[in-house]
């Protein structure tokens, strides 16, 4: 058996030819399916107490930060009066130390003062305050 030059177009021309033919049912090939998923929103469907109920939580949220802007307000202030009672603490605490040097140097002595006995309030007895004022005599 011979190969000749037509014999090798022909074997390359039918290669080709079945080539083609099988590539091209390979792309077109088989039905194919794809997966579609639509991505369409619809606003919610709202209640008038849905919506009280959202307005009510913005409003709470709204107090709170208020009230959280306050509190910390009032605590600057607080530290500021804390500072202010201290100075005035430790300049008392000066002053009467540069009195008693004073009283010191003029021999001043300091007077004695009693303590004060404090009274404590009568409780009036249980058949006292069980009577009416209008019925007590005299």
């Amino acid at each position: 058996m011979r190969v000749t030059k037509k014999s090798l177009v022909v074997v390359a021309v039918a290669v080709c030819c079945l080539s083609v033919i099988w590539l091209s049912t390979s792309i077109q090939g088989g039905q194919r399916t794809y997966e579609v998923r639509p991505e369409v929103t619809i606003p919610e469907h709202r209640t008038d107490a849905g919506r009280a109920i959202d307005a009510y939580e913005r409003l709470m949220d709204r107090y709170m930060d208020l009230t959280e802007r306050n509190l910390f307000r009032v605590g600057t202030d607080l530290q500021e009066v804390a500072k202010k009672l201290d100075a005035i603490d430790e300049k008392l605490t000066n002053l009467a130390v540069r009195i008693g040097r004073i009283e010191n140097a003029l021999d001043i002595k300091k007077p004695y003062n009693p303590p004060v006995e404090k009274t404590q309030p009568k409780v009036p007895n249980q058949k006292a305050a069980k009577e009416l004022p209008s019925q007590r005599q005299p």
